[in-house]
């Protein structure tokens, strides 16, 4: 049979240049997840400026040079737009790159409901193996979904990607695709493990206290995740286990440490789940073939009725601000996009419906922009900023001072418990907005 699929590879075969050919102007064109994203088809398009407009490129964190975007500054030929901005988009958001507001969770099923279909998709992928498949290897998240709303399904070759077992929906079949692209086997982004500062490391000691073994764990980005998984890697935690959208280096250290077994889950029971990878060289070589890990579209590891199902469910999620209402912004500096919703929405209501579940999503209590200090806990939101998790859904807010639970607190016990936490440099300031909004009362308390 394998001469039956190298065959059918071969009739297949195109080099970047032929491939960017299929591009129409007014045309569609989607470049998988993260480091599945494409380098040689998106580099030979941009040679092809002079000869198109209108060209729109969907990426979600486009891991590697964005060549179209360079070439076309203004957007009129190429106009890009991402599902989650981070790494190089940030180089074009607001020039020639454009947001698409998701939960994270509802990608694929908008992506096969209510997205214009693509013309053309794009998939870094492993070399075919025997059995005439090519992986996806660090992310399986939302491709599937993009390759059944496509005409044209077209794959790049990359020897250095690892190949990522499943779970569901991580692989394609030589059978299944149009064009395949040997590419120049670019390195897969390395994303260095965030530093965790001091104050983060407070915060993530409030965090540890409440966990106890057998707790299913998620980190979102940043130096407060990152610190948790550290600490836990230190502790005397054991049986832990992973469900998660992004698996990233901590995650390694608490398995390296004897941390993570999966021994109590009850979905995915002993594997480590995920959705995509970023990380260490390090890393990438971990999860490639590795038995003990499940890659799985995003609508099953962000999807809250399953988040749900695994009890003891624990989501580490960090924002920018929060009001005194409980809103969360984690995505933009007023009007300035920084990032996206992502999945954070999706495990602060999965986890808070699992049994024994917690949310936590953590802020230092303040920051220093230009020379002057300011509390991220705010009377109001920033003007244009972004709730990414409404009031109703928060659970556990955290700062270096504390943990503040949002769940069944009226307005001035909301705001009662995040002045508790807030800089005590500016408690006094924010007792007075909060009594003008008429969420204090005058027998409150302070810690």
């Amino acid at each position: 049979m394998y001469q039956r699929w190298l065959d059918e590879y071969r009739s297949k075969l195109v080099t970047a240049d032929e491939a960017a050919k299929l591009v129409k102007s007014g045309d569609w064109v989607e470049y998988a997840f993260g480091v599945n994203g494409s380098y040689d088809f998106d580099q030979a398009l941009a040679k092809r400026k002079d000869e198109l407009y209108d060209v729109n490129i969907k990426c979600d964190i486009g891991s590697y040079r964005h060549f179209t975007a360079e070439a076309d500054p203004t957007g009129e030929i190429f106009t890009w737009n991402s599902w989650h901005v981070a790494g190089l988009d940030k180089n074009f958001i607001g020039k020639n790159l454009y947001y698409i507001p998701m939960k994270f969770h509802e990608n694929p099923m908008m992506t096969r409901k209510d997205i214009i279909p693509n013309n053309i998709t794009v998939v870094m992928c492993t070399p075919m193996d025997e059995k005439g498949y090519f992986n996806f290897g660090a992310s399986a998240a939302t491709t599937w979904a993009a390759m059944e709303n496509t005409d044209k399904i077209v794959i790049e070759v990359n020897e250095k990607m690892p190949r990522c077992l499943g779970g569901n929906q991580e692989c394609i079949h030589v059978t299944q695709v149009d064009y395949i692209i040997e590419g120049s086997n670019p390195d897969l982004l390395v994303l260095g493990a965030a530093v965790p500062s001091d104050i983060e490391i407070k915060i993530a000691e409030h965090i540890i206290e409440k966990l106890y073994d057998g707790n299913c764990i998620q980190l979102g980005i940043g130096g407060t995740p990152n610190a948790v998984g550290n600490m836990v890697a230190a502790s005397d935690l054991k049986d832990l286990g992973v469900h998660t959208e992004m698996y990233v280096d901590a995650y390694l250290e608490m398995y390296k440490a004897g941390k993570i077994t999966g021994a109590r889950k009850k979905l995915d029971k002993y594997k480590q789940v995920y959705s995509f990878a970023m990380g260490s060289k390090e890393l990438y070589d971990y999860i490639d073939n590795n038995p003990g890990l499940a890659s799985y579209s995003v609508d099953y590891t962000n999807n809250p009725y399953i988040v749900a199902q695994i009890d003891d469910f624990v989501s580490i999620n960090a924002c920018i601000e929060v009001d005194l209402f409980g809103q969360v912004c984690a995505e933009s500096v007023g009007t300035r996009h920084i990032s996206g919703t992502g999945g954070q929405l999706d495990f602060v209501e999965g986890a808070y419906k699992s049994k024994g579940g917690q949310s936590f999503v953590c802020l230092p209590s303040t920051i220093e922009s230009k020379g002057e200090v300011k509390s991220r806990i705010c009377p109001i939101l920033s003007p244009g900023a972004i709730v990414t998790d409404p009031r109703t859904a928060t659970h556990m807010l955290v700062t270096e001072y504390g943990i503040a639970n949002m769940k069944g607190k009226s307005t001035w016990q909301r705001a009662e418990a995040l002045i508790n936490i807030a800089h005590p440099d500016f408690r006094d300031e924010l007792i007075k907005e909060a009594e003008k909004m008429n969420i204090w009362r005058k027998v409150n308390k302070m810690k």
